[in-house]
């Protein structure tokens, strides 16, 4: 996993770091966190804790972070983000180039991000969600929406209406749900190619340009 970017993906902190060593310093926390989280859970997410597997003091990182609940959200808002960037460098993609199979493309891309971060999965399926984090999730499923709306459009299998507005939404939303349910647990990873079949068949009787 590489070093987030806290600042950059838009992560809420009581403190924003100014100076290039303070935002090295906050990356090192969050990648420090992430680890932790990935290995033991979030109830190893103490300040104490990440301080320690950061080296860096207590009182450093009370300045950005000061509780579980706030690294926990922190971490939320670099994952969603990745999310997001990933969805958007489809979309730029999808601008020049066509796909044989835009629902494949997109499921596997999605699929790969959760089976490669799993500080994301312990706590998206874990019992560290907070308010914040729900409600960043609740945005971030917005924009991912209009996201693949964007990249469907550009591929020309919809037409530009409200009923493909809604469409996509239903899309996304059912393809994060069965994502979400392939890697959970035990994981079954059979259901990713159901739910391609399904996406294919629910999209595929949409009126295109």
């Amino acid at each position: 996993m590489t070093g987030p970017e806290p600042i950059e993906a838009g992560v809420r902190l009581r403190r924003v770091p100014r100076q290039a060593r303070a935002r090295q310093k906050l990356a090192r926390v969050l990648a420090a966190a992430d680890r932790l989280l990935a290995e033991e859970g979030v109830e190893a997410l103490t300040t104490t804790r990440v301080a320690a597997e950061a080296g860096v003091s207590v009182g450093a990182l009370y300045q950005y972070l000061p509780d579980r609940d706030a690294i926990t959200e922190a971490l939320g808002e670099v994952y969603l983000a990745r999310l997001e960037d990933l969805l958007t460098s489809f979309a730029e993609r999808a601008a020049e180039e066509t796909w044989a199979d835009p629902v494949g493309l997109l499921v596997d891309a999605f699929a790969g991000l959760y089976q490669a971060e799993p500080g994301f999965r312990a706590l998206w399926f874990g019992r560290g969600l907070t308010d914040g984090t729900r409600e960043a999730d609740r945005a971030h499923k917005r924009v991912m929406a209009t996201g693949v709306h964007r990249i469907l459009l550009a591929q020309r299998l919809l037409r530009d209406d409200a009923a493909a507005v809604i469409a996509c939404r239903t899309a996304f939303l059912a393809a994060d749900a069965v994502i979400q349910e392939a890697f959970r647990g035990g994981g079954a990873p059979e259901l990713l190619e159901q739910v391609k079949t399904m996406l294919r068949a629910y999209l595929g009787q949409l009126p295109r340009p």
